[in-house]
């Protein structure tokens, strides 16, 4: 089975804010667009990061072909357990997804 990185043109994450970090997920085409945006539910993004689904924003900007996800860190930018203060390593998990082809 494919996974997310397989299919998507791009995968970014970052921070958006000292609390909040987001994940961007670029397709090349409308049919990646709407193959990624159906297969990632909210829940299954707040699942793969320990988040509750209503902490979990969801941008869907299908002119752009774009799907974003925002959602708290879970400590702080800069503060002592911070182990990612750019928030960039948060995309490998998300490309490893395997998604259905």
């Amino acid at each position: 089975m494919p996974r997310l990185a397989d299919i998507a043109a791009r995968i970014r994450a970052k921070n958006a804010g000292p609390f909040v970090l987001t994940l961007d997920i670029f397709c090349a085409d409308a049919a990646s667009f709407d193959t990624i945006r159906s297969a990632l539910p909210t829940a299954r993004i707040a699942a793969l990061y320990g988040a509750r689904e209503t902490d979990v924003k969801r941008f869907e900007l299908p002119a752009l072909k774009v799907l974003k996800f925002s959602f708290p860190r879970p400590v702080v930018q800069g503060s002592r357990e911070d182990r990612d203060m750019h928030a960039s390593q948060w995309a490998i998990p998300l490309g490893e997804l395997e998604i259905g082809a």
